[in-house]
């Protein structure tokens, strides 16, 4: 019981110091040279989208950065996005609507969609976002001045969430939880290992000559968390990527009820664990039931240090990513409860092999 409690007080405080990390080393993004304005493509793959699209496109239109062309790939909506798309169209001429003509065996929707568009892209850079984010201030100028700054591929960002209901309070901080205590962001640019690769596919801005030459959304046309395999396929290709979190120019509602959220992150959730689903479960078991042997096999002064280092990352984790530190504390065990449910859905979805997304089955 001592060993145990030892390994997971040590755990504990490696967690601390990659979030101290994350807190410490933001990645700010950089002005943007006022002589650099190259045409930038902003692809966005859209499925029964109506409420999200027409917001997003205003966002785009009012950004200081106006060479883009914007392409909507609509992936046989059933409701009203492709007249909405249309009608943006109609009073500029930067955007353009493609409809699918149907998803070809052995793809993804979205991953065909984003297909698609970089094949109609004619941008120095390639900057994908899902169609329920929101975007302010100078984000595509800052993050393609990072671009220019580092020389990298490929840039992705996690965006600020947006919680409005107690489901999504008990789902969405998890992503944060889990990524910002494991991986210290700053070193998915720094270091070269895939280990250390991240990215999300809501943001995700690509340096065109990279894209054209690696095309990989065919390369990873039935991986159902592409952007992860992205990551972790240029960084073993030498390309280099980063990944940031926390700016409050970018802001995404992922999900509007408990049940989509868990349907939803259960699909991803265990590449957070280089895909595996052992190492799931022990981080489960050790930020869930950790506290047991901690509080048998230690003495008083540890325990309190332990307790201590808990509170600090959650306020940590919540403060990078723009959340509620307070709310985030008092649903500390709700979602680590939620946690589980993420994980056990994932083996689920892998013994049927399938699950619904967006009214299609995914296996």
């Amino acid at each position: 019981m001592i060993i145990a409690a030892w390994i997971i007080f040590i755990f504990t405080a490696i967690q601390l110091w990659v979030v101290l990390l994350n807190a410490i080393f933001r990645q700010p993004l950089p002005p943007c040279p006022n002589d650099f304005n190259p045409l930038v493509s902003i692809l966005i793959p859209a499925r029964n989208e109506e409420q999200n699209i027409g917001r997003l496109l205003k966002d785009i239109q009012q950004q200081a950065w106006q060479n883009f062309e914007i392409l909507v790939f609509n992936d046989q909506s059933t409701d009203k996005s492709a007249q909405i798309v249309e009608e943006f169209s109609k009073n500029d001429q930067r955007i353009h609507l493609i409809n699918s003509d149907g998803l070809p065996n052995g793809w993804l929707g979205k991953n065909y969609g984003c297909y698609q568009l970089a094949q109609k892209a004619k941008g120095s850079y390639f900057l994908f976002l899902d169609a329920d984010v929101r975007i302010s201030g100078t984000i595509i100028a800052g993050t393609i001045a990072k671009v220019q700054q580092h020389k990298l591929g490929l840039l992705s960002i996690f965006p600020k969430q947006m919680m409005r209901s107690w489901g999504e309070y008990f789902t969405v901080p998890i992503m944060n939880f889990i990524l910002l205590s494991l991986l210290p962001l700053v070193f998915v640019r720094l270091l070269p290992f895939s280990s250390m690769a991240a990215a999300n596919g809501q943001f995700m801005l690509f340096d065109a000559k990279t894209y054209r030459e690696t095309q990989p959304h065919q390369t990873f046309r039935s991986n159902k968390v592409e952007d992860i395999s992205i990551a972790q396929y240029f960084k073993k290709n030498g390309i280099r990527i980063a990944c940031l979190a926390g700016n409050p120019s970018i802001s995404c509602r992922m999900y509007s009820s408990f049940n989509d959220a868990v349907n939803g992150f259960s699909k991803n959730v265990i590449m957070f664990f280089g895909n595996s689903g052992m190492l799931a479960v022990l981080f489960w078991l050790i930020t869930t039931l950790g506290f047991i042997p901690i509080l048998i096999a230690l003495p008083t002064k540890l325990i309190f240090i332990y307790l201590l280092m808990l509170v600090t990352i959650r306020i940590f984790i919540s403060l990078v990513s723009h959340q509620n530190p307070l709310k985030n504390l008092l649903l500390a065990i709700p979602q680590q409860v939620v946690l589980s449910i993420f994980i056990i859905k994932a083996f689920l979805n892998k013994s049927k092999k399938a699950y619904q997304w967006k009214g299609r089955t995914i296996s």
